[in-house]
């Protein structure tokens, strides 16, 4: 299959030392990858350069054989929720609708079109029920439902989805993740995430980022592997989620 996302010999550096230290990275399509590693290891930092939002110190990115900025367009993005204004004035149905600025018209309001592609994103994130609720209503699960539904809404072939179960309950991560597996059938997902025995039940690869970047196949992630990244003595506990 051809790459989705190619990263050669990528370094970038806010001041020094690098924040990502010549890293290599191919997400093919229609995989599920992992992106898992300690806080300042440069997850958030690579899903910006794979945005376009970063340029790098050196190295080359693609997105579906095309430079970031242009490649984007075909990228739905999801973000922590904790860093969304629950309280802005707006309804289920109108921040999913937001997904498609930039996609119909360049004046005006948005057309019909651009409602039914937003209807059938709140659909297939199973939230047509709350398309007339405040935002501020909702509950943590439903509000990140509805942050997958406006990344859907621009009609992707990519979504990157940072720490996307943040301040969740076990049953609404659980819930959430099925959506993404599902999802994953017609969609490529790079899944930002801290919880790397949870999302081994859900994802083909893992990499493991902390600078530099070593991709493991799921069944091969053990304790030492997880102490190498983290850099210290950890163990791995089974969780039962069936």
């Amino acid at each position: 299959m051809n790459p989705a996302i190619h990263i050669a010999n990528l370094t970038f550096r806010y001041a020094t030392p690098p924040v990502l230290d010549h890293v290599d990275l191919e997400v093919r399509e229609g995989e599920f990858l992992g992106l898992v590693g300690p806080n300042g290891g440069g997850k958030s930092t690579l899903l910006k350069i794979v945005l376009g939002l970063l340029k790098p110190e050196s190295g080359t990115v693609e997105v579906l054989g095309k430079p970031p900025r242009i490649g984007r367009e075909s990228i739905g993005y999801v973000p922590q929720f904790a860093t969304f204004r629950r309280d802005f004035p707006i309804s289920v149905e109108d921040t999913v609708l937001l997904g498609r600025l930039g996609k119909g018209g360049a004046i005006g309001p948005f057309g019909r079109r651009d409602r039914e592609i937003a209807r059938q994103a709140m659909r297939e994130a199973r939230i047509s029920d709350l398309h007339g609720r405040p935002i501020e209503t909702l509950s943590g699960g439903q509000l990140q439902r509805t942050l997958v539904a406006r990344a859907l809404a621009c009609e992707p072939q990519i979504l990157l989805l940072d720490e996307p179960t943040a301040n969740i309950d076990q049953r609404g991560e659980m819930d959430i993740f099925d959506l993404f597996e599902s999802l994953n059938q017609r969609l490529t997902i790079v899944l930002v995430s801290h919880d790397i025995a949870f999302i081994s039940k859900y994802v083909h690869r893992v990499a493991c980022l902390n600078q530099t970047l070593i991709c493991h196949q799921t069944e091969n992630i053990n304790g030492e592997i997880i102490s190498e990244l983290y850099g210290e003595p950890m163990r791995i506990i089974h969780h039962n989620h069936g």
